[in-house]
């Protein structure tokens, strides 16, 4: 009884300790190196591929696999898809991922057309007839927001298996 009180006492004697440590000192400059404040990453000056890793890769991994753990489709070989039904090509820029981004429009467009390109994400997924995005319409696009995600998204797999497209972005739908 008397080494838990003690412990006790201990304990509360030291909180306050504890609480003070985790108070930063308004004096205490940066680290070496952060002097600057840091760039918005749209004027970063990064190519498409690092920003790919910063806005993406997150959620899609690096090599565009998804995770269907974490209700994140895969990109790879699938993603040229959406531009085969009405509504994909919007659906694509107005996922909150892509239309939430730090990107600026021009950045967003680079990055969706790097994403379809027959020897990368899209692969064998890509039309034929594939227009690349412009900064103009993923301007226009971005502008309305999406509120059913899910929804819209089911709508457009629907769409795809009516024209017989097979589903393999590693997600059960």
């Amino acid at each position: 009884m008397r080494s838990l009180l003690f412990l006790s006492l201990v304990c509360v004697m030291t909180a306050p300790q504890a609480y003070a440590r985790a108070i930063p000192n308004p004096a205490q400059r940066h680290a070496p190196g952060n002097e600057e404040a840091q760039k918005p990453i749209a004027d970063a000056g990064y190519s498409v591929g690092v920003n790919y890793q910063l806005q993406c890769a997150g959620c899609h991994l690096g090599n565009g696999m998804g995770s269907p753990a974490n209700d994140t489709p895969r990109m790879t070989g699938f993603v040229g898809n959406f531009l085969k039904v009405p509504g994909g090509r919007e659906f694509l820029v107005r996922v909150p991922g892509m239309s939430q981004s730090a990107l600026n429009n021009a950045q967003l467009a680079d990055l969706l057309n790097w994403l379809m390109r027959k020897d990368g994400m899209a692969g064998k997924s890509l039309p034929d007839d594939y227009q690349p995005y412009s900064a103009e319409e993923v301007t226009q696009l971005r502008a309305k927001t999406m509120l059913n995600l899910p929804g819209t998204r089911a709508e457009l797999i629907r769409a795809m298996r009516a024209q017989g497209i097979a589903i393999e972005d590693g997600m059960n739908n």
